[in-house]
């Protein structure tokens, strides 16, 4: 079947003229026809109809830079409750699911690679059974990926709603696999590094890339959570052809905490390691410094003998004594310096 798209359903910032509260933030909707494989960009006006033809909406709002705009459009369409919608709005990151009997509320946050760093992202989706709301602050990752990749499936694999939700989650989910590898290789990166650097920033970046792994380990624990419920609890805003797949997630989420445990075991095996190669050569200087204490020690001692103010010292009269000074003290050095050697202590 042909797929019919309007591109502007796509643009980052659609505006529907005909609300005023539309004119505030940036926003799609997009209409969805599973039977026919059809969607299209649609106004605000759309809602009843839509409904009423066993259509499906699909609301995306970006409250960045005016959160009062998205809150009196969201306010005006009356979609979901006013105490839900301060939640809805929040962009703290955070990961967890919330039902209702209406609707089922999904806040997912995910991560992008921003001047080679992890920066948590947060949409907060509503799941209802004639659209889908997700409401999120700027541009996110996963869910940009999401509209880059979605159209494909909804072709050959899309049958309801259901599918929009397994497509984010799908996406939440690769977004975790970047970040992981990202992680993955500045532990690497750090483990090569700690072979050869001796200084005080090594320990920043370990403490900075441990952080990283436990950042994103919360991240990681409650999606899990969340994936694990949407599987096995059942809900009439996902199909029973969905609930698998998204168990088939949370097992991945589980690969994806085990791999970040043991980039922080290799991180601290990695810092074990840098510590005894700092203990090593410390050692190694002391060791020297010890070998050359014990040569000057006797050479130290018969300074002291003849700096001593004695009227009687018969060495100092003596036409040799200069001399035999200065060989007693190269034989003693000498011998030292030999058994030093060959005891491999110098």
């Amino acid at each position: 079947m042909a797929l019919a798209t309007d591109p502007s359903a796509f643009d980052p910032a659609v505006s529907d003229s005909s609300r005023p509260g539309a004119r505030a933030c940036a926003h799609r909707l997009i209409e969805f026809d599973f039977e026919r494989k059809i969607e299209r960009s649609a106004g605000f006006e759309r809602f009843g109809p839509a409904a009423e033809e066993g259509h499906y909406l699909w609301l995306d709002i970006d409250v960045a830079g005016d959160p009062a705009g998205a809150r009196a459009l969201l306010s005006e369409l009356e979609l979901i409750d006013p105490m839900l919608l301060a939640d809805a709005l929040e962009s703290e990151p955070d990961t967890r699911v919330r039902r209702f009997d209406d609707y089922l509320f999904l806040a997912l946050t995910g991560c992008r690679i921003r001047d080679d760093s992890l920066v948590t992202e947060r949409v907060s989706v509503v799941v209802a059974e004639f659209f889908l709301l997700t409401i999120h602050h700027g541009q996110v990752a996963f869910l940009d990926e999401m509209l880059r990749d979605y159209r494909g499936d909804f072709l050959r694999f899309a049958k309801g709603p259901a599918f929009l939700v397994y497509e984010l989650l799908s996406q939440l989910t690769e977004n975790f696999l970047v970040g992981q590898r990202h992680l993955a290789s500045h532990v690497e990166k750090l483990q090569l590094a700690l072979i050869g650097e001796i200084n005080e920033e090594v320990f920043v970046r370990v403490a900075t890339v441990g952080n990283d792994l436990l950042a994103f380990r919360k991240i990681l624990v409650p999606a899990r959570s969340m994936l694990t419920e949407l599987a096995q609890r059942k809900s009439p805003f996902i199909s029973e052809e969905t609930r698998p797949f998204l168990s088939n997630m949370a097992t991945t989420v589980e690969c994806i905490l085990a791999d970040l445990l043991a980039d922080r075991d290799i991180l601290s095996g990695s810092l074990d390691l840098y510590m005894s190669m700092v203990g090593y050569r410390t050692n190694e200087v002391m060791k020297r410094l010890t070998a050359v204490s014990v040569i000057f020690m006797p050479l130290t001692f018969l300074c002291g003998i003849y700096g001593m103010n004695f009227e009687i010292l018969p060495e100092l009269k003596w036409e040799y004594g200069y001399a035999l000074f200065w060989l007693v003290v190269l034989t003693i050095a000498g011998t030292l310096v030999f058994l030093l050697r060959r005891a491999k202590l110098l």
